[in-house]
């Protein structure tokens, strides 16, 4: 038997795949939407502060969680793990307890500095926090220059003072929980975590506590402050694999960023019912996915759907109905993957929602048979994560291996088969 676990990480055959038209499964382009369609001070964590994080330009919003879900990467999320924000102030853990915050920071104008606007300064000076939101409390008097409100194009001399003094707005009630996660890379702006199969991405309707945002606020009670705990993209409860972190603001803006320009890249491994030949005919496939008219926690290709494309990078054989697929996102939407591959009938195997009978090929041994019906969730990790970090500028690539439960069902599907 072949190996079955090779994994494609050149990110130039995922481009090359991108610009391959000749195999290239397409849908009707989106047309028009149907018409039924009291506060203890704590200082502020110096590493929030360094000189060396540079701040958005004057343009890059504050934003609310609502917002950030606006803006945010569907990937392939769940409807359970969206849920409504409530008005409440930001908390941080403190010996266990939590408590409100209230920021209170001064910067002294040095020699270099000197001409600067107030808001350009401290944009560079209190560089976690955007331009937008200086500007606000530059206005409403939270951050004083020499002790008096000032506008925020007023220039700046040297041994001029700037007092920042605010409580940090909340963007939602998530609290901290203790609850592992696996950290596979860490600087001072970036975290990629290795998320396990059955946590929810952050908290939603039937999910307050448990998730992956709960864990977050208690290991890193700095980011209390940050949309999403920082979140830049998500995935499904039932997928496993890598998600994207800043642990600022301004790299998970500068994050989010790169997904929507296309350079943050992704790789999904998945085991799927369907033959070789037949998934290399759907190299490419752009078909429009949006929210199914009658059964509303579902997706669905449609014409009046917003754009999705998706790549199989690399086919391998596990037997002659079963393959693992090596895919690329271009786009994405909410259960893009698992929609895709069951609207070209090659459902992901294990895919309740998506995959039904058609997960039973034919020719299957009991065993394989047993092991297919018993697969708990749907057959998909994300394994390779690529992104541009976002101060230093170097080319970062994280992957992360299959997990042991998709490793025991590609080891029975391909029991007895040797690729000709």
């Amino acid at each position: 038997m072949k190996s079955a676990y090779k994994a494609v990480s050149d990110f130039a055959l995922y481009q090359s795949a991108m610009n391959n038209d000749a195999m290239t499964t397409n849908f009707p382009k989106k047309q028009p939407l149907d018409t039924d369609m009291s506060a203890q001070e704590l200082p502020m964590p110096n590493e929030l502060l360094n000189d060396h994080q540079l701040a958005l330009d004057e343009q890059t919003p504050d934003m609310s969680n609502d917002e950030f879900d606006e803006l945010v990467d569907d990937d392939i999320v769940d409807d359970e793990d969206e849920y409504e924000d409530e008005d409440s102030e930001d908390l941080v853990v403190v010996a266990g307890q939590a408590v409100p915050v209230v920021i209170d920071v001064t910067h002294t104008v040095i020699e270099d500095e000197a001409g600067l606007r107030i808001d350009k300064l401290a944009s560079k000076v209190f560089a976690d926090f955007s331009r937008a939101q200086l500007q606000g409390w530059i206005t409403d008097g939270s951050l004083l220059y020499n002790g008096t409100v000032q506008k925020p194009k007023i220039r700046v001399k040297a041994g001029d003072v700037l007092h920042l003094s605010t409580t940090l707005q909340q963007h939602s009630e998530d609290q901290p929980e203790n609850i592992d996660i696996e950290v596979v890379y860490e600087d001072d702006d970036v975290l990629v975590i290795n998320k396990p199969v059955g946590m929810v991405v952050h908290p939603g309707a039937g999910n307050q506590t448990g998730t992956l945002v709960n864990a977050l606020l208690y290991h890193y009670p700095q980011q209390h402050h940050l949309p999403r705990a920082g979140l830049v993209h998500r995935i499904d409860k039932d997928t496993s694999g890598l998600l994207l972190i800043g642990k600022t603001k301004p790299a998970q803006m500068a994050l989010m960023e790169q997904l929507k320009d296309k350079s943050v890249y992704r790789h999904y491994q998945c085991v799927v019912a369907g033959d070789a030949a037949s998934l290399l005919r759907h190299r490419r496939i752009d078909a429009p996915i949006g929210r199914h008219r009658n059964q509303r926690t579902k997706m669905t290709v449609m014409t009046a759907g917003r754009e999705a494309v998706t790549h199989l990078l690399n086919v391998t054989p596990l037997n002659d109905n079963y393959c693992l697929l090596d895919v690329g996102l271009e786009t994405g939407r909410t259960h893009q993957i698992r929609v895709h591959l069951s609207h070209i009938t090659y459902p992901i195997v294990g895919d309740r929602v998506y995959g039904g009978r058609r997960q039973l090929r034919a020719g299957l041994t009991e065993a394989q048979r047993q092991a297919i019906n018993s697969f708990p969730r749907q057959a998909l990790h994300a394994y390779t994560l690529g992104f541009v970090h976002p101060t230093t500028g170097e080319d970062i690539e994280v992957t992360t291996p299959i997990p042991e439960d998709m490793q025991q069902l590609m080891a029975v599907l391909s029991d007895g088969y040797d690729e000709e």
